[in-house]
């Protein structure tokens, strides 16, 4: 494949429907403030609202959905909420995890780990061993995670093995990045939302996205109802994907 393309397309369902989305859980500290209440109490209602969508998901014809809950920059934010999302983390985690466990979903953390808390990780990997052989339905979850970050980890390592002469500098291809990167063995996304009205990507999956479709939703995270989720995966299917090739 020479057009410039990855190696790894993504894989969107006959049909037209797309078999993996992402989301940019954004908006949920606006949608709060603009209620009067804490902003905390928006990102509870956003991780109830998570529990919606992955439900809707398979019957969409959606195999593949992955969440961006926390940013490498989300850092920057009150030492109160930063407090808070990492309690909401373990919540959902200890709160879903056997039903997603029972439900045959298979749930994979992407995103440097070593700045969270140990009893954290602990939960995430636990998680992760649980529903290791899952096959009904695969959930991702962004969590200190940044594009940029994580193809600096994956270049580094990549530098790692060369230096220790387990590969050439020549052998290195668009393959050897992916097989690198946190999102390894999972297709790229065909279609990627944002919710809150911002037409921004933050550096939300950069290598992964150079072929996706994306959809920008005014609504806040808290207020995206699976009735909305079922619309623009419903309008994916009215897209022409032509992976940089000229249209038939």
């Amino acid at each position: 494949m020479h057009s410039g393309t990855s190696s790894k397309l993504a894989i969107s369902q006959p049909g037209g429907a797309p078999a993996h989305v992402a989301i940019i859980m954004d908006g949920n500290g606006r949608w709060a403030s603009s209620r009067g209440l804490p902003r905390l109490q928006g990102h509870r209602r956003g991780a109830d609202r998570v529990r919606e969508i992955v439900e809707a998901s398979p019957d969409l014809g959606i195999t593949h959905l992955t969440l961006f809950a926390f940013s490498t920059e989300n850092w920057k934010r009150p030492a109160a909420e930063v407090i808070g999302l990492m309690r909401l983390f373990r919540r959902y985690i200890k709160k879903e995890g056997a039903r997603l466990v029972a439900e045959g979903v298979r749930v994979r953390f992407i995103g440097g780990r070593e700045r969270l808390d140990a009893d954290l990780q602990a939960l995430m990997a636990g998680l992760e061993a649980q529903t290791r052989t899952n096959t009904r339905f695969n959930l991702t979850v962004a969590v200190n995670y940044g594009g940029r970050d994580e193809i600096l980890r994956a270049t580094r390592r990549i530098a790692e093995a060369v230096r220790a002469g387990e590969m050439t500098a020549e052998e290195i291809t668009p393959a050897t990045i992916e097989a690198h990167l946190d999102t390894a063995g999972l297709p790229d996304p065909d279609l990627i939302l944002r919710t809150s009205g911002e037409y921004r990507v933050s550096g939300f999956l950069p290598w992964q996205s150079a072929y996706s479709e994306y959809a920008f939703v005014e609504a806040c995270w808290p207020d995206f109802t699976a009735e909305m989720f079922a619309q623009q995966v419903q309008g994916f299917g009215s897209r022409e994907r032509r992976f940089g090739a000229v249209a038939g």
